[in-house]
Formats: structure tokens, C-alpha cells, sequence
């Protein structure tokens, strides 16, 4: 089949051990295309209602979007799904690296696991070949361990690994999947699903080369875009500091930016996670084919020790670990994301959880005794970074927050629950809705809750350009035509958002 499509949809049932290769078709595919589309049709029709998120009926599915693997700079995404243990409905999170390519490129469209491993087990595909390995052995290593073993174990240092840590063993609910040791798809806590089938990685290595409808446009598209990158005219800010790596104040100043669990609206330290890359920065990197390399490469000694290989803090990243737990330490920062990819759970998850924390500890919710001696008050580095692996190895108050702060809340009790900072129970993101009123009813409406990912940034909507449109090609593209006020909430805004999910869907095929 052309056009980047093999017609081959790998099944992998855990429980009986078996592998099989399913071709649904060209209309199938086309119906539903790549990454939420299939993802949203395997759970609608093969996991029953009620079905737990954690038990073996719930399916973890692995859609790469239809044009990965080619050379398009900015598409080289996969998407994972399955029930999520955080809303208990449809959970998906993308995620950006070189797993969806090589998986593209061993020749199949997607991959269905179903069923509990009786021991804990990886998969390894190659150019249309699949076996399942043993991999007790790999069981309570860190994300580079296992990578590293794995690697070894193959023979192939090209193999790209989509696994999990200690959090995704341990079942931390906003357990992540991590591609390789930089990428996450932190969203939905779909590392603990794949826990729960003691799935530890899914390794894959392609060779095959994919079919284009128009291969000598997408060879023109990638010169054009790494020419553009070089000369500075195309994503300038992305390439050389990436997301959040310069100037946060005006996120400050707006009240964008969460203080303190959303608490606060002043952060003088702001400066203190500023300007990343001039700070630790060792070089940019970036996802399969994509001209832009936006991802941050960092390393410290001191005050601690950051390991190079596991890339470096996005925005949501700085924020949610940094300014929302009142920490203005950038290095501290990195050393807690850092832990978070090697124990392979979410950034925001983890740091808005500890917020929370940190807020009943300040109000007396939380004791000294609770917290076996960490003084858990907002800007403690030191004790951040401590919870992070107390939540993924389920330790003292970690067992407790590691089960999501609706959860944490009610074991807390004492009104706990005025300090979780979430919708539909996953923790919200780095971009304030009382800002961005547009995001507030994306999140109101998501399945999946709070998601920054598929919701409006009505920011965008601000500023007309010389016509009377709005500036914001993309929305224009989808039928938001015209500027209106951030605090606007009526026909038109609501319509802007539907117009703008629509489009993200879309976006994540």
C-alpha cells in the first residue's frame, strides 16, 4: 500500500503469548488514519465499559501518525492510548523522537497490546519481524539501564526503545511512556498501563524505506526548512533556546505562569530559571527529520548532578517543577527532570502533585510526621527532588501522592481537596485558564482533561492583522476568522475552540 501506509497493524496478546498481523484496508485506514483516530476506534470497540484501566481488558495502543517516518519536519509524532488510570476515560498522549519512525519504517501502522504478562517481558520488532523477550532482568532499572541493556543484549545501538521505569512499574498513575531517554508521552498516565502488563519496552528497528504520494515535494519541503533554520528565518527562538529557554517574565507578568500551585501572581526569582541554555546548555537536538532541533541538551555538577543523556527541561517542564513549587533553581530543575525520565513519570504530573502537597504542608494538612522529616514548603529544591523519588518508588507520602491528587486528597482529608489543581483528575498544565479562558472550557471538555496539547491558547486570538483576521494562520485555516477579547466567553470564542480542537485532532493522526 502507498502513500506511507503498509496495511499491517501489529497484535500482541500478553496473556496467551501470541503475535498477530492484521490488514484492515484501505477504507479502514483512511476512515481512521493514524495516532487518535485508531487509538479511539480499537478502545470504543474491543474494551469493555467498566473495564479497569490497570486490569487486563484495558488495550495499550501505539499509533505513529500517518506521514511519520518521511522527512517533514515537525511530524515525526506517535501517539499512545489506552483507559486512562487518572479519568478512569479515553486516555492519549503524543510524543515527538525517533521510536514512531523506526517503527513506521519495521514496516507496520500501529501496534494493539492486550493481556498481563505472567513476567515481565519486552517486544522487539524488526523490519516486520516481532518477538517476545524476557526481561526480568530489566525489571527496576532506571529508562538508560534498561536502554543500555537492551542495546547490548541486540547488538544495535540504533534500536529505539518506548519503555518504562520504576514509576511505570510501580504503577505511579501519571506514569509515562518515555521514547527513549529524552521524549515523553506524559499525558493520561499511560506508563501505568503498560506496567500493568509488565510490558518494560516496546524496541524497534527499521530499515524499510516509505512511499510518498509526492516524494520530490517532500525532499524540496526538508531543504527549504533546513535552509530556513540555518539562515535564522524560520523557528529562530525554537532552535536555539527551545520552548521556555529565554525570558519567562512576560508569562509573569501576564499570569500565564503558575506560582505556587497556582496560588500566587509574583515570582521575583523568575530570573533564576531564565536563559537555560546559556546557564548548563550543552547543544540542541531534535526529533526524527525535522529541520528545527528545539530540544535541549543540558549538564551540572553543582548544586547537582545532571546527566547529559537525558536531555534537558522543556517550558512545562521549568514550570511545573520550577515556579510551581516556588523553586527558582534551574539546575534543580533538570535534576528533578531528569529523575522523572529515568523513573519514567510525567514532568507536570510530578510537579504539580508536589505543589499540592507543598500547599498542605504550609496549611497544616501535612505534618513533619507525614512527611518523615522533609521540610516539604514551596522553594525547598532539596525536598522536591527528594518526593520525585518517593512518588516513583511509592515511599512514605510518595505511596500516597503517586496515586494522583484526587486520591491524595481524600487520604489527607482536612479539605485537602481546595489545593488539587486539576480537571477530570489530571493535573493541569503550565498555562493559566483564568488567563486563557478558551483553555479553561477546552479542559471542561477534553476526555482526557487537562490537556494544553488539544485545547485553545486564546492568546492567539488576541491581535487582527492588517485585514481584520485574526494573526493566528491556524485558526483562520479552521474558520476563527475574526480577534476577540481574552476574556470573552461567548458564541464566538466557544466556536473558536471547537474550530481549534478539531484541528489538533487532526493535527495527531
Amino acid at each position: 500500500m502507498d502513500c506511507s501506509y503498509h496495511n499491517k497493524i501489529l497484535r500482541v496478546n500478553l496473556t496467551r503469548g501470541t503475535i498477530a498481523v492484521e490488514e484492515p484496508g484501505a477504507v479502514q485506514l483512511r476512515r481512521y488514519m493514524g495516532g487518535w483516530n485508531i487509538i479511539a476506534d480499537v478502545l470504543l470497540r474491543e474494551v469493555p465499559a467498566g473495564a479497569d484501566p490497570l486490569g487486563p481488558h484495558n488495550k495499550l495502543i501505539f499509533a505513529p501518525g500517518v506521514v511519520t517516518g518521511l522527512a517533514i519536519s515537525g511530524a515525526s509524532r506517535n501517539a499512545i492510548g489506552g483507559k486512562s488510570p487518572i479519568t478512569g476515560g479515553f486516555g492519549a498522549s503524543e510524543v515527538g523522537g525517533s521510536w514512531g519512525a523506526q517503527f513506521k519504517r519495521a514496516g507496520f501502522d500501529a501496534l494493539i497490546v492486550e493481556g498481563v504478562a505472567t513476567n515481565p517481558v519486552y517486544l522487539w520488532i524488526k523490519d516486520g519481524e516481532v518477538e517476545i523477550r524476557d526481561a526480568a532482568h530489566l525489571w527496576g532499572k532506571t529508562t538508560k539501564e534498561t536502554q543500555t541493556l537492551i542495546r547490548q543484549e541486540l547488538g544495535d545501538d540504533r534500536a529505539e526503545l518506548a519503555m518504562i521505569g520504576p514509576g511505570g512499574e510501580n504503577l505511579v498513575q501519571y506514569a509515562c511512556v518515555m521514547s527513549g531517554l529524552k521524549d515523553a508521552a506524559g499525558r493520561s498516565g499511560l506508563g501505568a498501563v503498560m506496567g500493568s502488563k509488565r510490558l518494560k519496552a516496546v524496541v524497534t528497528r527499521g530499515t524499510q524505506g516509505l512511499k510518498a504520494a509526492d516524494p520530490e515535494t517532500i525532499q524540496a519541503m526538508a531543504r527549504r526548512a533546513a535552509k530556513e533554520v540555518n539562515d535564522g528565518t524560520r523557528a529562530a527562538w525554537a532552535h536555539t533556546a527551545g520552548t521556555g529557554g529565554t525570558s519567562l517574565e512576560g508569562g509573569i507578568l501576564s499570569g500565564n505562569m503558575p506560582i505556587r500551585n497556582f496560588r500566587d501572581g509574583e515570582f521575583p526569582e523568575i530570573g533564576g530559571l531564565e536563559y537555560v541554555m546559556d546557564k548548563i546548555g550543552v547543544k540542541m537536538e531534535g526529533c526524527w527529520g525535522c529541520a528545527v532541533r528545539c530540544k535541549k541538551v543540558v549538564q551540572a555538577e553543582s548544586p547537582y548532578p545532571v546527566d547529559p543523556d537525558y536531555g534537558g527541561p522543556e517550558y512545562e517542564t521549568i514550570g511545573s517543577l520550577g515556579s510551581t513549587c516556588g523553586v527558582s533553581d534551574i539546575v534543580a530543575v533538570s535534576r528533578a527532570s531528569e529523575l522523572c525520565n529515568g523513573y519514567s513519570i510525567d514532568t507536570i504530573g510530578t510537579g504539580v502533585t508536589i505543589a499540592f502537597a507543598m500547599e498542605c504542608f504550609e496549611n497544616g494538612l501535612l505534618t513533619l510526621e507525614d512527611t518523615e522529616g522533609i521540610d516539604l514548603r514551596f522553594g525547598n529544591s532539596d525536598a522536591m527532588i527528594e518526593m520525585v523519588g518517593k512518588i516513583a518508588r511509592r515511599e512514605g507520602l510518595g505511596d500516597i501522592l503517586a496515586d494522583g491528587m484526587l486520591p491524595a486528597a481524600a487520604r489527607i482529608g482536612q479539605g485537602a481537596e481546595r489545593y488539587a489543581v486539576h480537571a477530570k483528575g489530571q493535573a493541569q498544565p503550565m498555562h493559566e485558564p483564568r488567563l486563557k479562558r478558551g483553555l479553561a472550557i477546552g479542559y471542561a471538555m477534553s476526555p482526557t482533561g487537562a490537556d494544553h496539547c488539544h485545547s485553545l491558547h486564546d492568546t492567539a486570538l488576541v491581535y487582527p492583522n492588517e485585514e481584520g483576521f485574526v494573526q493566528s494562520a491556524d485558526l483562520r485555516g479552521m474558520g476563527a476568522l475574526e480577534a476577540m477579547d481574552l476574556d470573552d466567553l461567548g458564541p464566538d470564542k466557544v466556536r473558536a475552540v471547537i474550530y481549534d480542537t478539531m484541528g489538533k485532532v487532526l493535527q495527531n493522526c
